[in-house]
């Protein structure tokens, strides 16, 4: 699902990044006003792409955070029940031995 909205995410940035090119191309401006232009926008797509990549790291990082608690809670839900069976299997041969 989250791979999804990241292709969704791509394609939205490539249809807007080729919009925004056709219109500079048939827009009634200078040279350098539209090469201006186009470093404003390339400049602008940057630095939303960075951020973008901050967010994106962000939320693989509790992701990773909240998986890894995840696997020690079950470590340990596991040694516990570990336990109550070797406790279990010690009662059960006190009981027959004794």
């Amino acid at each position: 699902m989250a791979q999804d909205s990241g292709s969704k995410m791509i394609w939205f940035v490539a249809g807007a990044a080729i919009g925004a090119t056709v219109a500079l191309l048939y827009a009634p401006q200078t040279g350098d006003e539209t090469r201006k232009l186009l470093g404003d926008k390339a400049r602008d797509g940057r630095d939303s792409l960075a951020d973008s990549g901050r967010d994106m790291m962000e939320r693989g990082r509790d992701l990773y955070d909240r998986g890894r608690k995840m696997a020690d809670d079950a470590a340990d839900m596991f040694e516990r029940g570990r336990k109550i069976v070797d406790r279990a299997a010690e009662t059960v041969t006190d009981q027959v031995t004794g």
